[in-house]
């Protein structure tokens, strides 16, 4: 058997990158998968892609609290129940911190701290129904703070906050909470602005030679959810990063410090 065969998941922002990656990686693996996103030609296809009998598009924005509990109920309905909750959907505001306005750090948080802690709150009792799993996605920027990217940053130590608490109350309801912290990876994240939208025809200014596949992204997430870790770091520079930050910040905000922010 594989080790997801018979489960049912449901991914939020599951349109593109790491999510639509996930939910294909899923649905090889003997899963039935409902995936969330605002893209509805891109779940459309996803749904083409991995079978109507395995997938369900669920089209919304996170933001949504209503449309939250309607999915949740939605997928156990479709589906029969849900055993498998990834909170994926995000995006990065950017600039320095003295040129953003109020309303730049309530929609990043928005996105990326209120719509995933609605997430676990609408799948948990579902989850807890199965002794399911609860995965939530942070990123190493909630542990290492680059200028220029302060509400990412923020939002994502924000979440790590979030997956510590909820691994502990998850025990009391027998769900397993993992919260995976990636390094860099290939996805549309730096081609969405801080407002939210697709911009298709920007460069990615991240780091190239540091950059993982999407594919080798989801080989180790689908491993660390299947042995239902607390949590996981990955990518080799994203560990490195986080084992200097948790040892020896000092060193690495003067490291840091070097760096010049454009305006």
């Amino acid at each position: 058997m594989s080790r997801f065969d018979g489960r049912v998941a449901w991914i939020t922002g599951g349109g593109s990158g790491l999510g639509a990656g996930l939910a294909k990686a899923l649905a090889r693996e003997g899963a039935r998968v409902a995936i969330s996103g605002r893209r509805v030609d891109r779940l459309d296809a996803l749904v083409q892609e991995m079978g109507a009998d395995r997938a369900l598009a669920l089209p919304g924005d996170v933001r949504d609290e209503a449309w939250q509990e309607q999915a949740a109920d939605r997928v156990a309905k479709h589906f029969g129940h849900l055993d498998l909750a990834i909170a994926n959907a995000g995006f990065s505001v950017g600039g320095r911190i003295g040129d953003l306005r109020a309303e730049d750090w309530r929609r990043q948080f928005e996105t990326n701290v209120v719509a995933l802690a609605t997430t676990s709150r609408v799948a948990m009792p579902h989850l807890a129904a199965r002794r399911g799993q609860l995965v939530l996605i942070g990123s190493v920027a909630g542990f290492v703070s680059f200028p220029g990217h302060g509400p990412y940053q923020a939002s994502k130590a924000a979440v790590r906050a979030i997956g510590e608490t909820l691994w502990l109350e998850g025990r009391a309801l027998g769900v397993d909470v993992t919260t995976i912290h990636p390094g860099f990876v290939e996805s549309e994240i730096g081609q969405v602005d801080r407002d939210g939208t697709f911009h298709p025809e920007r460069a990615d200014r991240r780091p190239a030679q540091l950059m993982w596949t999407t594919k080798d992204a989801v080989t180790a997430m689908l491993r660390g959810i299947a042995a239902r870790r607390r949590e996981l770091v990955f990518t080799g520079h994203g560990k490195l990063g986080v084992f200097v930050a948790r040892h020896a910040s000092g060193l690495l905000a003067h490291l840091l410090a070097r760096i010049r922010v454009e305006r």
